[in-house]
């Protein structure tokens, strides 16, 4: 009988780790510059958040900057509702890139756009059915623009941009940290959507629609509509892949040394982590110069506090700094000047820190999956087991984590928490286990 056949809910405590692994980011491998161009075997994605205000966009918009001065054929674009890249640059840009500069491409999506070119189908059923309402035809098509469609189609246009074969990287100027979060969370609910809930809505259609179309006139969805909504849950599934691939994706968080943009950015750490997207750098913004003086020197003193702090509390991740400067940063020079305070000679899309958010070890016969949640304590984290899926908890964040094929018939022996990493422990395989035995 399969893991999913014989599906046991089995809660795990979480007790104190007596002897850590270090903190959770602190698996390292290296670091490690990516080719160039012709060289580049995969395309580099960088995705930059933070609290709102802390100046993302002008960070990603000079990192692209940095990375096509560099060679590398780099595209940025805007997962923001609230676009402000092309302020930066001093350009417009559009819904599909535009040249912004040599190696340089821009692009701010639009919800109708995304919307013509990645659910078309089901816009119109759903048209369809608000028009069966009673709504005319211009307001029925206002109301199939869903809450969080821009943001949902401004995601998939990563996925595009890797398969078009025509950027060597994609930097991401996403929205801030809570609207990113919830985003990066949809390819997990599309998985379970697409595992449980649509295989038995196509067969309903199937069956009854004819019927209950006669029956009641309600316009049902027809089997095209449900194909079209599997393929935009199976582009999300794509967009997770390629954005928790270590070996492609980084996820760079943006602050400001203040109490407020430190303690979001320490939580989002903490979710990156739980959804499995690496982080490879910390980007400390407006850093204030030594020699400011009068006015802001005890501004500068307070940063000058928190900044060891920082660079402690996410290590072995590295922490970087740009400096306050004297004028308004923007265009190609701003922001050229900008990329350079951050990176200097270096590449800006190296990968500066490697390490797995997540991993799986044996020791002493027994078997461990070490899960990092950096600023997380033994009580904020809450865990079960559903048969091949563990479920984790962490605040109010929920992610199912599929267990590897080796660990889908061992039973969950317990877990426990200690400096960032939840370790939990699996019972050593038996015979019995290993050909399949059951709990």
């Amino acid at each position: 009988m399969s893991a999913r056949e014989h599906r046991q809910t089995d809660s795990v405590a979480v007790a104190t780790l007596d002897t850590g692994v270090g903190r959770g980011h602190a698996m390292v491998h290296g670091p490690s510059t990516p080719s160039r161009t012709t060289g580049r075997t995969v395309t580099r994605i960088l995705v930059y958040t933070g609290k709102g205000g802390v100046g993302k966009t002008s960070v990603a918009a000079a990192t692209a900057l940095m990375s096509a001065r560099r060679g590398a054929r780099t595209i940025v674009l805007s997962t923001d509702i609230a676009h402000s890249l092309a302020d930066a640059f001093g350009v417009r840009l559009g819904p599909e890139p535009s040249e912004v500069a040599p190696n340089l491409w821009g692009q701010e999506p639009d919800v109708y756009f995304n919307i013509g070119r990645y659910w078309r189908t089901i816009q119109t059923y759903m048209a369809e059915l608000f028009s069966w309402r009673g709504l005319d035809a211009v307001m029925a098509e206002e109301m199939t623009v869903l809450p969080g469609m821009d943001e949902l189609g401004n995601l998939l246009w990563i996925a595009d941009h890797v398969e078009s074969g025509k950027y060597d990287v994609i930097v991401v100027d996403a929205a801030p940290t809570g609207e990113t979060l919830r985003l990066l969370s949809l390819p997990e609910a599309s998985r379970w959507w697409l595992d449980r809930i649509a295989p038995i809505g196509r067969r309903v259609s199937r069956i009854s629609r004819p019927v209950l179309e006669r029956m009641i006139g309600v316009p049902i969805p027809r089997d095209e509509v449900f194909a079209a909504g599997e393929r935009l849950l199976k582009r999300l599934e794509q967009v997770h892949r390629l954005m928790a691939d270590p070996e492609r994706s980084s996820i760079r968080v943006v602050l400001g040394l203040e109490k407020l943009a430190i303690a979001e950015a320490q939580r989002s750490f903490t979710y990156f982590h739980l959804f499995g997207y690496p982080s490879d750098l910390v980007v400390c913004n407006r850093v204030l110069p030594p020699n400011v003086g009068g006015y802001f020197e005890g501004l500068r003193k307070t940063q000058q506090t928190y900044l060891p702090e920082v660079e402690r509390q996410f290590a072995p991740v590295p922490v970087r700094t740009v400096p306050y400067f004297d004028r308004e940063i923007f265009g190609i020079d701003g922001l050229g000047e900008l990329g350079e305070a951050l990176f200097g000679s270096d590449d800006p899309t190296a990968f500066f820190y490697r390490g797995r958010p997540y991993q799986v070890r044996t020791a002493n016969g027994a078997t461990f999956l070490d899960v990092a949640l950096p600023f997380t304590s033994k009580e904020e984290v809450g865990l079960s087991r559903d048969g091949d899926e563990l479920v984790l908890q962490v605040g109010s964040w929920r992610r199912t984590l599929v267990l590897p094929r080796a660990l889908i018939d061992v039973p969950t022996k317990g877990a426990k928490m200690n400096d960032g990493v939840l370790r939990i422990e699996f019972q050593p395989r038996t015979r019995s286990t290993a050909q399949g035995g059951t709990r």
